[in-house]
C-alpha cells in the first residue's frame, strides 16, 4: 500500500512540476531547440555574455563527443559550435559527479583541435578553442560560481611571463600566448545564489539553475530564448519527450538518494552493532544513529533489519 501511494503522490509532484513550468531547461534546449539555426541568436547571447565579446555562430559541428542519443536518459550534453571567427566552443552540461572531469575537459578540448584541422594544414591555421562546462555537481574546491582559466607561460627563475614576438601577433592576430591555447570556463549552477542577480551572466546563471526568465532580464539572447524555450511553443510530441526527460532525471535523482540513504543506514547498522559488542547504552546508540530504539534491540537480538520481501 505504501508503495502505491508513493508512485501516486511521485507523478502527481510530476504534473505539477510541467503545469508551472513556463522554459524548457537549458540541457534540453541544447538537444533539441539550440540547434536550429533559428535559434542560434539564443546561443550567441549566451555566449556573449559570458566570453564577454559578441558571437555570431557560423554553424554547429558534430564530433564523437556530441552526437545526438536517441535515448532521454544519459548524464550529459554535448555542442559544439563554429563561430564566423572560426572559434570552436565545446559547451558541455553535466549533471552525474565524474572524479576526473578536469582530465576529461583536456582531453575534450584537445581532440576537439586534433579532429578540425585538416590533414597538411599549417599549425597557424588553429582558431581559438573553448571549453564551456556547466556542472549540477560539485566540481573542485570554489566559493564561485563561474571560474576561467587563462594559459600562460611564467619563467622559473625570472617570473616574467613569456609572450608572442612582434611577427607572431601580427601574423597571427594575437596580443598574448594566451590567445592562442584553449580557454577553459566552468559555471557551477548548483554555487549560483538566485536572489543575488547583480549582471546579465547572473541573468543567464539565473536561467539555467531554474528555467525561469524574469520579465526584467536584458542579457544578450533573453529576449529570444523567451520565444523560443517555452514549453508552451513546442509540438505535442516535444513536450510529451521533455515530460519523460524530466521525468528521467527525477527519477536518477531518486535512484541516487536512495543508495546513498541505503549505504548511510547500512553503515549506521555496522556501528550499533560494535557499540552493542562494547555495552554501549542503546539511547546513546540512537542518538549517533539515528535509528529507533526498536532497530537496536532486533540488531542487539542478531535478527537483521531491512530484509529483502
Amino acid at each position: 500500500m505504501d508503495k502505491s501511494i508513493n508512485v501516486v503522490i511521485f507523478v502527481v509532484n510530476i504534473i505539477e512540476i510541467m503545469a508551472e513550468r513556463t522554459f524548457i531547461s537549458f540541457d534540453w534546449a541544447i538537444k533539441k531547440v539550440l540547434r536550429h539555426k533559428e535559434n542560434f541568436t539564443v546561443l550567441e547571447g549566451f555566449l556573449s555574455e559570458l566570453l564577454g565579446f559578441d558571437i555570431k555562430i557560423q554553424n554547429l559541428l558534430e564530433s564523437e563527443g556530441n552526437k545526438q542519443h536517441e535515448e532521454d536518459k544519459f548524464d550529459r550534453v554535448d555542442i559544439l559550435v563554429k563561430s564566423k571567427k572560426g572559434e570552436l566552443m565545446l559547451i558541455e552540461v553535466q549533471y552525474d559527479d565524474e572524479d576526473d572531469y578536469f582530465h576529461r575537459m583536456v582531453y575534450g578540448i584537445s581532440k576537439l583541435i586534433s579532429e578540425y584541422i585538416a590533414e597538411g594544414q599549417e599549425y597557424g591555421s588553429i582558431k581559438k578553442a573553448y571549453s564551456i562546462n556547466i556542472m549540477y555537481f560539485r566540481l573542485g574546491q570554489g566559493k564561485d560560481y563561474i571560474y576561467e582559466y587563462e594559459g600562460k607561460f611564467v619563467g622559473r627563475k625570472m617570473k616574467d611571463i613569456l609572450n608572442p614576438t612582434k611577427h607572431q601577433k601580427a601574423k597571427y592576430e594575437i596580443e598574448t600566448v594566451a590567445d592562442i591555447f584553449p580557454k577553459y570556463f566552468i559555471l557551477r549552477v548548483g554555487s549560483f545564489k538566485e536572489e543575488l542577480v547583480t549582471n546579465t551572466m547572473d541573468e543567464w546563471m539565473y536561467f539555467l539553475k531554474k528555467s525561469e526568465i524574469k520579465d526584467n532580464f536584458t542579457a544578450k539572447g533573453m529576449a529570444e530564448a523567451k520565444l523560443a524555450l517555452r514549453y508552451e511553443n513546442m509540438k505535442p510530441e516535444d513536450q510529451a519527450a521533455y515530460k519523460r526527460h524530466v521525468e528521467n532525471r527525477r527519477i536518477e535523482k531518486s535512484v541516487t538518494e536512495t543508495a546513498e540513504n541505503r549505504g548511510k543506514r547500512k553503515r549506521s547498522i555496522e556501528v550499533a552493532k560494535v557499540f552493542l559488542s562494547v555495552g554501549t547504552d542503546k539511547n546513546l546508540i540512537a542518538q549517533a544513529t539515528q535509528l529507533t530504539l526498536e532497530e537496536i534491540t532486533t540488531i542487539e537480538k542478531g535478527e537483521e533489519l531491512d530484509k529483502e520481501e
